[in-house]
């Protein structure tokens, strides 16, 4: 297991009996763009075959974020879900996970870490992580829609048109 505590008492572990999945599964089906309205289960399949990272505040080791690692352990690793609770924001956290996260892959041997973002590019930029030529990014994407609409954060209509509730 893999931990780190910031001078500020932010402790950092990858002990999957530390992971509140219950909140990382509320964090995500509801606020993450990328895994709105992930079942729970899908969540508890998708942290049990990766490596979990933690964040937890000092004060009383509630947990504050979070990274899951798809890795082989020795060559290469996909960062995904990286989330920090929106009321822990501003404070560093994310570029000092993601950082973190990088610094313990390094220490197992791994060289290429991928991930995907549509607007943390800062964040990462700042750790060194670096564009991918789109020419050369490539997926296939089975998901199914999300039924929740990460405009408004509500049940989606697929026959409606796309309309912004004020």
């Amino acid at each position: 297991m893999y931990s780190l505590t910031r001078p500020d008492g932010y402790q950092l572990s990858t002990d999957p009996d530390r992971l509140d999945l219950a909140r990382v599964h509320h964090w995500l089906c509801t606020d993450a763009y990328w895994a709105l309205g992930r079942d729970r289960a899908t969540v508890e399949r998708a942290f049990a075959g990766s490596i979990g990272y933690g964040v937890y505040r000092p004060r009383d080791g509630v947990q504050v974020a979070v990274a899951r690692v798809v890795t082989d352990e020795a060559t290469f690793a996909w960062l995904a879900d990286v989330y920090v609770d929106r009321e822990q924001r501003g404070r560093g956290l994310g570029s000092w996970l993601a950082g973190a996260v990088r610094d313990h892959l390094t220490e197992l041997g791994v060289r290429r870490i991928l991930l995907s973002t549509a607007d943390a590019h800062d964040v990462y930029r700042r750790i060194g992580f670096t564009p991918v030529a789109p020419d050369r990014f490539m997926q296939l994407d089975r998901r199914e829609p999300a039924s929740v609409s990460p405009l408004t954060g509500k049940e989606r209509d697929p026959a409606s048109p796309l309309t912004v509730e004020e």
